[in-house]
């Protein structure tokens, strides 16, 4: 995401959307209320009613004030819908207009008010240091390639190779040389700063005996993972010894934030989940970090039901909380789901 313009404290920001990333950011920054102003297409009517009429579809510049927000994931598209505060002469003031928000687009967003993490959440958004990770997770005859993403993971590719009983060493030295030549390929095209290979077992090992290249080697971290499938990225995700590679990286910091709520829910200290208990905590003042993912967000939206999650945040940001909203994608975020999509780290224990 690039920021053209900002300027906080008159409550507006310039952007333009780079990839598709943003557009999950876009999707957890822009409120209902908010003011939204882009270039957007509009059927206009051409001729008076009365008469022979034809509608075409005319590229407009608009600015609306939204009441929904719709992100698909599958899809890649994020629509913001509102009423039309400013436009041109032909279109109608006060009737209902939707941005479909895409690559290039260029909007500017104007709020109330900015609360510190959303501030927090453009900073990361407009950061140019983005996740340069490859994890491959594999066995002696199968591998996942995988890049990070500020938002989840992307699978690269699947490897099957073809192991027999006769020949079986032979054919398992060929499959870890093609995994070898594979690593190699990727990182010639992305250069990646960190590769992680994990595996059942001593298999990485065999591996790594196979990487002849010194500067691949030098950055090439190994892990172990109970299976070869999409879910064990997750798992090599929260190994202790990938901590110092991963703890910079949006998806890393999340689950360990859901895992350290899990424990101290388990131990019965110093936190709470469900929308009921988080809000007497927010409103006490007494939530230090509040969690919720980007899913009951969104949820919330399309029930009608936002304001009452807005106002935990704004209780939590007021009383200098910080604020994650972390995707529903990973592991944690369905974790978190499955206690009802919010929790809070306190500072002190309460009393119901």
């Amino acid at each position: 995401m690039k920021i053209i313009h900002q300027d906080l404290k008159k409550r507006a920001v310039k952007l333009r959307v780079e990839n598709l990333d943003d557009l999950w950011y876009l999707s957890t920054l822009i409120d209902n209320k908010d003011t939204v102003e882009g270039e957007t297409y509009r059927k206009i009517r051409i001729g008076s009613k009365d008469e022979k009429s034809e509608v075409v579809k005319k590229k407009v510049f608009l600015k609306i004030k939204v009441d929904k927000v719709e992100f698909s994931k599958h899809s890649n598209t994020l629509r913001v819908s509102g009423e039309i505060l400013d436009g041109p002469q032909d279109v109608s003031r006060g009737s209902s207009h939707t941005i479909n928000v895409e690559q290039d687009t260029i909007l500017k967003i104007e709020k109330v008010k900015w609360l510190r993490f959303q501030e927090e959440k453009l900073k990361e958004a407009a950061s140019e240091e983005g996740p340069n990770i490859l994890i491959v997770v594999f066995d002696r005859e199968n591998a996942v390639f995988a890049r990070l993403k500020r938002q989840g993971f992307e699978i690269i590719s699947k490897i099957t190779g073809q192991v027999q009983k006769k020949a079986m060493e032979q054919q398992e030295q060929n499959f870890y040389q093609t995994l070898s030549k594979a690593i190699t390929e990727y990182d010639k095209r992305e250069n990646y700063s960190h590769i992680i290979i994990a595996s059942p077992a001593f298999f990485k090992e065999y591996l790594l005996k196979e990487i002849n290249d010194e500067k691949i080697k030098k950055k090439t971290v190994t892990a172990t993972c109970s299976s070869v499938s999409d879910s064990a990225i997750n798992e090599v995700m929260k190994r202790d010894e990938l901590k110092s590679v991963l703890a910079d990286e949006r998806n890393a910091k999340e689950i360990n934030l859901v895992e350290e709520l899990l424990e101290k829910i388990s131990k019965d200290d110093l936190a709470v989940y469900g929308l009921k208990q988080v809000k007497t905590a927010a409103q006490t003042g007494a939530i230090e970090t509040l969690i919720l993912t980007d899913s009951l967000i969104h949820k919330k939206r399309t029930d009608d039901l936002f304001e009452e999650i807005e106002n935990i945040m704004k209780f939590v940001d007021n009383a200098k909380g910080n604020v994650h909203i972390i995707n529903s994608d990973h592991e944690g975020g369905k974790k978190l789901n499955s206690l009802g999509g919010i929790g809070g780290i306190l500072r002190y224990k309460i009393e119901y």
